[in-house]
């Protein structure tokens, strides 16, 4: 890992034009079919917030597809052993029955900014080298696999499922109606749905769709060597229909 590591950091500068294209490319695919529309379209759920819990655990864990949105601000939190490495923010998408792709912004060594791509396909994941746009088998040592961030059935539904201290918090105007609810997640269902960077019992704030208790948006705050990260997670196109290929047939 730390060979890789260097080697990146040696030829990141000398290759930004060819990391650009890749990563502008990559966007391009990831972003084109983003969008939304706020139609209710149908009678709002009851905001007792123990049957809202139910109702999101539900639903969440019967999602087919999605695209997801993470940005993360405040003390690093890295994806390699050796803590050069660290996350940023990502797009991505998900369809079952395990198969993802994300754009993965990355800090290097503190200051240089560059693009990942990872794909995951079943128990197979794939990283692009960032000097070489070429994807490669995940390295060891690496906490990148994009299918974990939306686990449908074995991740958000135990998620939600078994939060404590869940609460209503308010009916508010977030990208159109939702209902704001709070509670404490477990350290194991954080790990599960963060690819294994959060690895601590967290209090987070979802926000549902007040008709369908779909989740579209996550906040929660994790410490650091007492120093605070914030993350956000937003969801988005539930259903959307979209292929997910090994990226080293199709490139």
């Amino acid at each position: 890992v730390r060979h890789y590591v260097e080697t990146m950091s040696k030829f990141l500068v000398a290759s930004r034009k060819s990391a650009m294209a890749v990563a502008l490319t990559a966007a391009a695919v990831l972003l084109g079919s983003c969008g939304s529309s706020e139609d209710l379209g149908g009678i709002k759920l009851d905001t007792n917030a123990d049957l809202l819990i139910e109702e999101a655990a539900q639903v969440m864990g019967d999602v087919d597809s999605v695209q997801f949105s993470l940005n993360r601000t405040g003390a690093p939190v890295f994806i390699d052993q050796v803590e050069s490495l660290s996350l940023d923010a990502l797009e991505g998408r998900f369809s079952r029955p395990g198969s993802a792709d994300a754009l993965i912004d990355v800090t290097v060594n503190g200051s240089l900014r560059t693009k990942l791509g990872a794909v995951a396909i079943g128990d197979e994941v794939w990283m692009s080298n960032p000097v070489t746009g070429v994807f490669e088998t995940l390295p060891l040592g690496f906490d990148l696999d994009p299918s974990l961030f939306f686990d449908p059935e074995n991740g958000w539904r135990p998620l939600i499922s078994e939060l404590t201290n869940v609460s209503f918090v308010a009916e508010e105007q977030r990208e159109g109606t939702r209902y704001h609810l709070r509670g404490t997640a477990t350290e194991a269902n954080m790990r599960r749905v963060t690819a294994g960077l959060v690895r601590q019992s967290v209090e987070i704030d979802l926000w549902l769709h007040p008709v369908s208790a779909l989740v579209t948006d996550m906040t929660f705050d994790t410490d650091w060597l007492g120093e605070t990260s914030s993350w956000e997670l937003t969801l988005r196109d539930y259903g959307a229909s979209f292929e997910i290929t090994d990226p080293t047939v199709d490139g």
